[in-house]
């Protein structure tokens, strides 16, 4: 774990690093105050279940978190099945963490071994202290910007091997956060409130990351997007 002030190869200071992990011990459904104390990668138990996500946008990071209660959060179905997935339980504070960084877009909540990101020299982790002691841990890890890696001349070789592979381009027009009663009440005919108003621009995604932003338009009777703005914090594709 770096215990310096910046991270020299991403960028991220580790003044943004405390904000984000001050942000994710607000936000976490522990039902008990957590403080975020720096601690080492070693203190994290072997074989540990991350729920780990990405943001991109000016400053860019992997984000993640432990849970030594995590079962406890997820009630399970008749059939045994968990009826809400832990990543989605745990996806609000991830959000709450790359809130911190400014514009952006944080892609889907993932579960996944924690040791490759937790390790990572690059990577600051905070200790969750309840009451009752540790009840997690926060990992967070800078990457380097775009401008950064273009810079270097390798990424148009990258982008110039994998040209023909198709990727999957989502427009998105809002989204909004629910409590898990409200959707299990939700009925054909419910009307769900977006988080933005009409007439504003769509969000133009591919494969979950943030690239443009654009309008919607009706081409021959079908929806199309017209781009209006393509960012510079997309993300590269390698």
């Amino acid at each position: 774990m770096s215990m310096t002030s910046t991270v020299s190869s991403t960028g991220l200071s580790l003044g943004q690093a405390q904000a984000a992990a001050d942000a994710v011990a607000r936000v976490l459904p522990t039902g008990m105050p957590l403080t975020p104390l720096l601690t080492q990668a070693s203190d994290v138990p072997a074989g540990a279940q991350a729920v780990v996500a990405t943001f991109v946008g000016a400053v860019s990071a992997d984000v993640a978190v432990v849970l030594l209660e995590a079962p406890h959060l997820v009630d399970e179905g008749a059939d045994g099945s968990p009826v809400v997935a832990l990543q989605d339980v745990l996806q609000p504070a991830l959000e709450a963490a790359s809130d911190t960084f400014g514009a952006g877009v944080l892609d889907d909540a993932r579960a996944e071994d924690a040791a490759e990101l937790f390790t990572d020299p690059h990577t600051t982790v905070f200790a969750l202290n309840g009451p009752a002691g540790v009840a997690g841990w926060f990992a967070v890890r800078g990457r380097a910007s775009v401008a950064e890696r273009s810079g270097s001349g390798v990424l148009g070789g990258k982008l110039a091997r994998i040209s023909n592979v198709e990727m999957a381009l989502t427009v998105e027009i809002g989204r909004t956060r629910m409590a898990v009663r409200d959707v299990l009440a939700m009925e054909p005919g419910a009307v769900i409130e977006l988080d933005r108003s009409a007439g504003s621009p769509a969000d133009v995604l591919l494969n979950g990351r943030l690239i443009a932003h654009g309008e919607i338009v009706v081409v021959d009777q079908d929806y199309a997007v017209r781009i209006t703005k393509i960012l510079d914090t997309a993300e590269d594709l390698d």
